[in-house]
């Protein structure tokens, strides 16, 4: 009966390199039992390279249509993936074939564990392809900004049932290691076709995978083998480092380890990394500066809307070492005048959120200055996106936007359209576009209604993302705030070990 889209799906495995041709009728075996069949007719096997969207929706449309799932993107999610690691090569065997491509070459392992989980559907790549993308040049270079359509919106029946086991345990979070080859239920998605790959950092087990929604190019996570949670303390700048020692063509970095400024995860230790160049890293260095204590290293402010310490060095420990001393100099330092205290009482509110790579031969550290202090006023973040700019983005501004990518919510894409569509007619606002009013005002007064809407609209949010990072800097972008930067620098070094350490400018 499935004959043909099972024979599509096995030959789909096979020239992806996913299904070892001696692995063929074992996997076979597995599908039909998924499918709940027990019968192969050879004679209606045909073979015409199918895409695989098409093949999984016929075989999700037979489960349904024979109740073996509910007609929820949920259950097709768990089913498809079902379907999937029915080709997939063990982990222990994807763990091999990676450490083999190792030893030619890093970028050749990374390129295989990629491909795998794209060729899996464990990146959903139809789905990503759905989600907005541009970039707007600003003052800081080009920023990238992108409306993120792939992760699914929840059915009211999985939602349901996700009270029937909202008690679980198991596995603790996303992120835990439990999640590879888990079938998925009401609150965890479908990891059935998700494999890890164990590493080494600082003595610690990790593992790396590529992360489902994929925001930029070969966006992984490096996630500590044991659910503890986020710290940001000397041993992280020793992993990271260790990190891009072992996958020099990646870049790798943490989340601050606070709310508001931290991820949306704080409950695993986890880092984020990666194949691609943000404009962060491209910003210019204003200053260098000498550590007198770690005369191996260089460092300076970069001209970004954050407040950022670029620091390098050739030698691996130094780096991580000053960097150490950067974080605890500013986990405890208070500028007034500039709003940044460090304590209410005895609740922190100074951390960093640090940014590794190589670069020319050289170890190269971002560290972001971040502080988490609410107020009456600012009750979600004196140092978070102001409440004129909440229509465009509330959420905190994690790794990912520090370094200059704009992971902005679904709505937007069809309220831009509709923005677009009431500003090209002279419609009055709809009452559910409220939230953008003072906004769409600002671009009535200053835009003829014959205008480039969509273009416009584009430039115009770009722009706000800007405005959202400078409100997360703690040194802001005028003179007293730049002035206050370069105070902490100073203090720095003058109460550093050594107790008159003095930094040396170098232009």
């Amino acid at each position: 009966m499935l004959e043909r889209e099972i024979s599509e799906l096995l030959g789909y495995g096979l020239r992806e390199g996913i299904l070892n041709s001696d692995n063929e009728i074992y996997a076979r075996n597995r599908l039909l039992h998924i499918l709940h069949l027990n019968e192969w007719d050879e004679t209606q096997v045909q073979v015409q390279g199918m895409e695989l969207t098409e093949i999984l929706k016929r075989l999700l449309d037979y489960a349904i249509a024979k109740h073996l799932i509910l007609d929820t993107q949920n259950s097709r999610d768990q089913f498809d993936s079902q379907l999937m690691d029915a080709l997939m090569p063990l982990p222990s065997e994807v763990i091999l074939t990676f450490r083999s491509y190792y030893m030619e070459s890093p970028q050749k392992a990374t390129d295989y564990f990629y491909h795998l989980s794209t060729a899996s559907n464990y990146i959903r790549l139809d789905r990503l392809r759905k989600d907005v993308k541009w970039t707007c040049d600003t003052s800081y270079g080009t920023l990238d900004i992108t409306i993120n359509m792939a992760k699914p919106e929840k059915d009211p029946r999985d939602i349901a049932k996700a009270k029937e086991v909202s008690d679980k345990q198991y596995p603790q979070c996303a992120l835990c290691r439990e999640n590879e080859g888990y079938s998925g239920d009401a609150l965890h998605a479908p990891r059935q076709n998700h494999r890890l790959i164990p590493i080494q950092l600082r003595g610690e087990r990790c593992y790396m995978q590529y992360s489902p929604y994929s925001y930029y190019q070969e966006h992984c996570i490096i996630l500590n083998e044991k659910h503890v949670p986020m710290q940001i303390n000397a041993d992280t700048f020793l992993r990271l480092l260790g990190f891009v020692n072992l996958y020099p063509h990646y870049f790798i970095g943490s989340n601050a380890d606070l709310p508001i400024v931290g991820g949306s995860i704080l409950s695993h230790d986890h880092y984020q990394g990666g194949r691609y160049h943000f404009a962060m890293e491209k910003g210019e260095q204003l200053d260098t500066f000498i550590s007198s204590q770690y005369p191996q290293v260089t460092y300076g402010r970069v001209n970004w809307p954050l407040s950022v310490i670029r620091a390098s060095s050739e030698d691996l420990f130094a780096l991580a070492s000053f960097c150490e001393k950067v974080r605890s100099a500013w986990a405890n330092y208070a500028d007034p005048a500039l709003a940044i205290l460090p304590y209410t009482d005895n609740t922190p509110h100074n951390t960093i959120t640090p940014i590794a790579r190589m670069r020319k031969g050289r170890y190269e550290m971002d560290l972001v200055l971040r502080n988490n202090r609410t107020s009456e006023q600012r009750p979600l973040g004196i140092f978070h996106p102001a409440p004129k700019w909440h229509h465009i983005k509330k959420e905190n501004i994690g790794l990912i936007e520090v370094m200059g990518l704009a992971v902005l919510p679904a709505r937007l894409k069809k309220e831009l359209e509709e923005l677009a569509l009431c500003l090209r007619h002279n419609k009055t606002l709809p009452s559910h576009l409220e939230a953008h009013k003072d906004w769409f005002a600002h671009l009535q007064k200053h835009y003829p209604a014959n205008a480039d809407w969509e273009n416009i609209l584009q430039k115009e949010v770009g722009e706000i993302f800007t405005h959202v990072l400078e409100d997360a800097g703690v040194f802001k972008q005028d003179e007293a705030g730049q002035a206050g930067f370069l105070r902490f620098l100073r203090n720095l070094e003058t109460k550093g070990s050594h107790g008159n350490d003095t930094g040396i400018y170098t232009g």
